[in-house]
């Protein structure tokens, strides 16, 4: 049965993650430099936010502690796609060496093994980061979340962290027919990371509208958070709880047929 199906794949997803988990942390010293690390990165990152601000006071009308709300979700969502979703930013180096054959050998849903493939709980560093600087942020607005509040909170993590993970599933797909440098698709998603950290409304237009019609940040950062935020924005609180979600899917059904086409193309390389 269909149902049943998808229950082993999430019992198999889980198995593979817990696999995962427990290796990494079979070498405790270096999971845990590693960690520091991810978070002295992420730690540095902001300080260099809070110095521009620090210089120059605004940033077209935003404080500080505004930016840091976003910068706090973009970075928890971030940390979360880039945490369960590895496998498929590091799956060009597993089509180049082969290895995606055995994957095709399994009768497992391939996606499922290839996010499971690399979970990295170094990761939780960013996120750490990520819900101090959106914390610090808060208190400092003098923010009470309200039920509304806490649920546009909720709707701009999950929808950040589904579009991150699209495009990392698309990134995968381009390696379908390219195994080569992806340095293109890098500046998406990373460089679609370090762009959602501010407002879209510091951003040229044309560049304002390819982050809501092309890749839909917009949904996960600008729209919901600015209703957060009490500023004004063009939809209502009701209609991004109900868009966001709706972009977000429709974003990650595009990278998924793109993917299931790489699938269908790909032929093996024989070793």
């Amino acid at each position: 049965m269909p149902g049943h199906g998808h229950i082993n794949g999430m019992k198999l997803y889980l198995r593979y993650v817990s696999i995962s988990i427990r290796s990494q942390l079979q070498h405790r010293a270096s999971f845990v430099m590693m960690l520091l690390g991810s978070l002295l990165t992420t730690g540095i990152e902001f300080a260099g936010i809070a110095a521009l601000f620090a210089r120059f006071g605004t940033l077209r009308g935003w404080s500080l502690p505004e930016v840091g709300v976003f910068y706090g979700v973009i970075n928890i969502a971030f940390a979360l796609s880039e945490g369960f979703a590895r496998g498929f930013d590091t799956f060009p180096a597993m089509v180049k060496s082969g290895d995606f054959d055995r994957l095709l050998l399994r009768p497992r849903s391939l996606c499922l093994q290839v996010a499971a493939g690399e979970v990295q709980l170094m990761r939780s560093g960013r996120l750490l980061q990520g819900g101090v600087v959106l914390w610090w942020s808060l208190s400092n607005l003098h923010l009470v979340l309200t039920r509304l509040g806490s649920a546009l909170l909720a709707v701009a993590v999950v929808t950040a962290a589904v579009v991150f993970t699209a495009l990392f599933i698309a990134q995968a797909a381009l390696a379908f027919w390219t195994v080569e440098s992806l340095e293109i698709m890098n500046t998406v998603t990373y460089g679609g990371t370090e762009t959602a950290q501010y407002p879209l409304t510091i951003y040229r237009p044309w560049f304002r509208r390819f982050f809501t019609f092309v890749i839909p940040i917009a949904f996960a950062n600008y729209l919901p958070i600015n209703l957060l935020l009490h500023h004004s924005a063009p939809l209502s609180a009701f209609a991004v709880l109900c868009a966001a979600p709706i972009a977000a899917a429709l974003f990650a059904s595009a990278a998924m047929i793109a993917w299931s086409a790489g699938v269908r193309h790909y032929h093996s390389t024989g070793s």
